[in-house]
């Protein structure tokens, strides 16, 4: 698979990275583990790992001490809005809240944006849009949708990773959701890329049954809007997506997994050996239905976050390895879009902002069950570069990869406050609560783009294209 990156006049900056420099920590974390280590760099890549006592007394050293260096993160999952939306977020906005959350790659949706990224011209304005403005990383997805059968390919040639579809309608207009029919007809092209295609899994079907009866309900209540967005919704659009993947043969790959009730079939479908990935969300794994306040709109996501009971088995599904990876699904919006007065989640819009704080908040929740920061290297930094195709370069602090990687504090605790947040809108359900591990710095190919909560130099990131 080729890879490139898309250079936005940052020579004259990466020509500061000519000389081998070393990054020094007690605990690097590796391919082959948790270590002390120094990561040797030249010109953006990594030349070696070597333990510290084979460090040469002529290289630079910046030495992080008990802070962790883990790969920088990849969000396969994130909502941009630029074109045409810039006011909800943008590239300059969102890059800026993900070098301050660990992120050095971010993988934007095709919807949200305007003009959706269903054909090349539209995938060319986001490039356009995107000029100048990064601080990290970007890739982003096309988009399947009901009559663009005939752009695949070509977006496929243009650059993209993969493609996204949605089972139900989106909530916005601009991006057209699919149903059986239209999907029968866009799979043979999705397959002859070889690209994954990203399903949104919930039918309408029992969305709209649901509602229905749900008419008169209070819909400031929680528990009224997650009746309305059955698990059943989830398990039956996956039900579907299994049995095409079987039939045509693709890569599969389901977004933001709520509901528990689908793991035993996602299981059996790998164990049968098809195609198949799947991804949850930290909010998933973070919060649970019984606690979320009535009104309290800004949890309101699609599909919604479920009981705790069903987190936990999520949980079991991330150690099993039926959940492949964890990415944000960060999908901003104006404060007011979330009827914060009427505490409506009818009409309230449906996403979680959590770029800034998605590490710390896997990490309080991971490291209380065991788990280590391997686990969050592979969830949040591998996986998602897996399935966007760049894990050749991306993902992994190893030699002859990219020196992308996050300095992080896994024993500092904070309470999470607007200052924390670095979106367009510093708006979040994650606020007032209590996370352990801090960002302290982030390097995108070896040069700082951000440290303690300043974000040094020009803008140096650029697109990947596959």
């Amino acid at each position: 698979m080729r890879y490139a990156a898309v250079a936005q006049g940052r020579a004259k900056h990466f020509s500061q990275n000519m000389s081998l420099k070393a990054f020094l920590s007690r605990r690097v974390v590796t391919p082959d583990g948790i270590k002390p280590a120094a990561v040797l760099v030249k010109d953006g890549r990594i030349v070696n790992v070597v333990p510290p006592d084979q460090l040469s007394a002529r290289i630079s050293v910046k030495d992080f001490g008990k802070a962790a260096i883990l790969p920088g993160l990849v969000d396969s999952h994130v909502h941009i809005n630029e074109p045409g939306r810039t006011e909800w977020e943008g590239f300059r906005t969102a890059t800026r809240a993900a070098a301050a959350g660990g992120y050095t790659l971010l993988v934007d949706m095709p919807l949200n944006c305007l003009p959706a990224t269903t054909t090349v011209a539209a995938l060319e304005a986001k490039r356009k849009a995107a000029s100048g403005q990064c601080r990290v990383n970007w890739m982003a997805w096309g988009g399947v949708v009901s009559d663009n059968q005939k752009h695949l390919e070509g977006l496929a040639v243009a650059g993209v990773p993969g493609f996204k579809c949605f089972l139900i309608h989106p909530g916005i207009d601009g991006f057209t959701m699919v149903n059986e029919q239209e999907l029968r007809a866009a799979l043979p092209h999705v397959a002859g890329t070889g690209l994954p295609l990203l399903v949104h899994a919930e039918l309408p079907g029992p969305v709209e049954a649901a509602t229905q009866r749900l008419a008169g309900a209070d819909w400031s209540r929680y528990s009224t809007y997650l009746q309305s967005r059955p698990d059943e919704a989830e398990v039956s659009a996956i039900r579907l997506m299994i049995s095409l993947c079987r039939e045509v043969r693709f890569h599969l790959h389901i977004v933001h997994l709520a509901t528990s009730q689908a793991l035993e079939m996602l299981r059996a479908a790998k164990a049968e050996g098809l195609p198949v990935s799947v991804e949850t969300c930290p909010h998933y794994l973070h919060f649970s239905s019984e606690k979320i306040a009535d009104g309290r709109t800004l949890l309101k996501c699609a599909p919604p976050i479920r009981s705790h009971e069903n987190r936990e088995e999520l949980w079991q599904g991330l150690q099993e390895g039926v959940i492949d990876l964890v990415a944000t699904d960060h999908s901003p919006c104006p404060p007011e879009m979330k009827r914060l007065s009427e505490r409506d989640f009818r009409t309230a819009w449906g996403g979680i902002a959590s770029l800034s704080l998605a590490l710390p908040v896997m990490w309080t929740e991971a490291n209380c069950r065991g788990f280590t920061l391997a686990d969050i290297a592979w969830w949040m930094a591998e996986g998602p570069a897996r399935l966007a195709g760049c894990d050749s370069r991306k993902g992994r602090i190893a030699k002859d990869f990219d020196a992308d990687f996050v300095v992080f504090d896994p024993e500092a605790e904070f309470v999470a406050a607007e200052e924390y947040l670095f979106y367009r809108h510093r708006v979040s359900p994650y606020l007032g609560e209590k996370l352990r591990g801090t960002v302290k710095a982030t390097y995108l190919r070896g040069n700082c783009v951000f440290a303690d909560g300043d974000f040094p130099g020009e803008p140096i990131g650029g697109e990947l294209r596959r």
